[in-house]
């Protein structure tokens, strides 16, 4: 099968390439391949699938409609489970948006969705140009490829986006964040500038794509302001960092906002292609037909969805989100702390990033100054309080690995808010860990060699960000603190590995090696509860 693949499709496939595996079954977190094997998926459809592979509740919802003899293509037209699709879908909404919303569905991918929502604001401003951010990801469509950040020849702006360890400005925190916030009231008022007064301004929460990389809260406020005050539409992309991902329903929930337009997509089809456009009512000004799509009527999506979005708020999996998401980055970063290879360790709840770096490479000095997820400078090299509680990554010993040290070794349900977050001395969210201003050379090598590693070890993650070095990882909101730990270890194995293959020594650890029998029972048993659908 995978010699017909690459025979038959296209040269512009991307996953199957990095990962030459053909899935035969899935269920939670796992999917068996059709030689047998099992993997842990943190992919998930690169974020796609809130509740993983196959959910009951997914599964139930889609069964009902097929049984129900329910037309499945209806256009626009009205049915019941649109009805119930809507109302779901605005009970969640932030609510300065949902009291005053008109919702459009798009053509069934978020990247059509992005497309509808530039439309719209042109249409609602009478304006043309845009602003967007370096780094940005917003679809493969022309409009959303005009605000990507590796544009060319457009009618976009394109904006400092702020970060620590890569700093625009080489000063990352709060002073970055707000040279970034000062660049772009410039741009806007400057009648000098070369930009126009635009239509609209598009961003991401977190950057996906970019590297996740989580915008400061206080930045996020900053751009509502400048927006708001000039009667700039601003257009929130949350196609991967919705329903829950982020530690909140919405990642623009961290700071408070509401946004006059949101994007949406992946997870609120429930495993499905669904995308709308979510806007204030005011600016619902344009034609009948002027933004359509043949499949925008996807009856099984919408059931998918419902389902998806009632049970990830019912049981509050967006706090659970949170708490594990904590959990994981502060094993990382203790990770980090023995790998000169990586360079940062960001993310906020399951949306988390490892940025991994040339150690041998220049980095213009070293000892620069670290933040923590308020933007106090808590020193060099290191990151405040996230020693407590974790295990050493040395230990020759049979006892519990480090992740499972660290995240208590626990298999909470899905759903379970029990579990208590380590003191971060800050909120569960994006924590920066940077050497500011001392970033090392991006590897994308070493990136690439991690991911082969981790799938030999039965571990599925993406590769993303700039340089594409970036080692992602976006688990579905049902994993388990068992099966957490299990991730950690895998991913832990597989950067020693691939640090060892490229220097002929493991890149800063030291553990016997070969397999730990008490990490592989525990690997196995993350397996057998994703199989089963824990």
């Amino acid at each position: 099968m995978l010699r017909r693949q690459s025979a038959r499709e296209s040269a512009a496939r991307t996953y199957a390439r990095a990962l030459p595996i053909v899935p035969v079954r899935a269920r939670g977190l796992t999917i068996e391949g059709a030689d047998g094997r099992r993997y842990l998926d943190c992919l998930s459809g690169a974020g796609t699938l809130a509740l993983g592979h196959n959910h009951p509740v997914v599964l139930e919802a889609i069964r009902k409609v097929l049984d129900s003899g329910a037309p499945l293509h209806v256009l626009d037209l009205a049915t019941p489970v649109k009805d119930a699709f809507v109302t779901e879908l605005f009970h969640t909404l932030p609510r300065g948006l949902a009291d005053h919303a008109r919702v459009q569905f798009c053509g069934p991918a978020g990247t059509d969705a992005v497309e509808a929502a530039l439309k719209l604001v042109r249409t609602a401003t009478g304006r043309t140009g845009l602003l967007a951010f370096t780094g940005a990801y917003h679809g493969m469509t022309t409009g959303g490829l005009e605000a990507s950040g590796d544009a060319s020849d457009v009618r976009v702006a394109r904006l400092p986006y702020p970060q620590d360890y890569r700093c625009p400005f080489g000063v990352g925190g709060p002073r970055g964040a707000e040279l970034a916030a000062r660049w772009t009231e410039s741009v806007i008022d400057d009648p000098k500038s070369g930009v126009p007064r635009p239509a609209g301004m598009i961003l991401e929460p977190v950057q996906g794509e970019g590297g996740v990389i989580p915008a400061p809260d206080e930045w996020m406020r900053r751009m509502r302001s400048i927006t708001s005050a000039r009667s700039i539409p601003l257009i929130a992309d949350e196609v991967q960092t919705g329903v829950g991902r982020t530690g909140a329903f919405w990642a623009v929930e961290h700071s408070g906002i509401t946004p006059d337009v949101m994007v949406l997509s992946k997870a609120i089809g429930g495993s499905l292609p669904l995308a709308v456009v979510v806007y204030r009512d005011d600016l619902d000004i344009w034609e009948p037909g002027a933004h359509a799509g043949t499949f925008r009527g996807n009856q099984l999506a919408m059931a998918a969805g419902t389902a998806t979005l009632a049970y990830v708020r019912e049981n509050h999996l967006a706090e659970r989100a949170a708490t594990l998401g904590s959990r994981m980055i502060a094993q990382l970063r203790a990770l980090a702390r023995e790998f000169p290879c990586i360079g940062e360790v960001r993310g906020r709840g399951l949306m988390i990033g490892l940025e991994l770096v040339d150690a041998e490479g220049d980095c213009g000095g070293r000892g620069g100054a670290t933040f923590d997820g308020e933007g106090s400078e808590i020193g060099a090299g290191g990151s405040a309080g996230l020693d407590r509680g974790l295990g050493g990554l040395d230990s020759a010993s049979d006892g519990p690995s480090w992740a499972s040290r660290g995240l208590d070794g626990g298999s909470a349900a899905p759903g379970c808010v029990d579990c208590e977050p380590l003191n971060l001395g800050t909120t569960p969210a994006a924590v920066p860990d940077s050497r500011v201003g001392s970033p090392r050379p991006a590897d994308p090598e070493l990136a690439a060699a991690v991911q082969r590693e981790c799938l030999r070890r039965g571990l599925i993650i993406e590769v993303g960000g700039r340089h594409a070095s970036v080692v992602r990882l976006l688990p579905p909101l049902t994993i388990s603190d068992e099966q957490a730990a299990a991730v950690l270890d895998r991913l832990a194995d597989a950067v020693e590995a691939a640090g060892r293959d490229r220097s002929g020594r493991p890149p800063g650890i030291r553990r016997p090696h070969g397999p730990d029998p008490q990490r592989r029972r525990q690997g196995d048993r993350a397996e057998r509860a994703g199989h089963h659908g824990s």
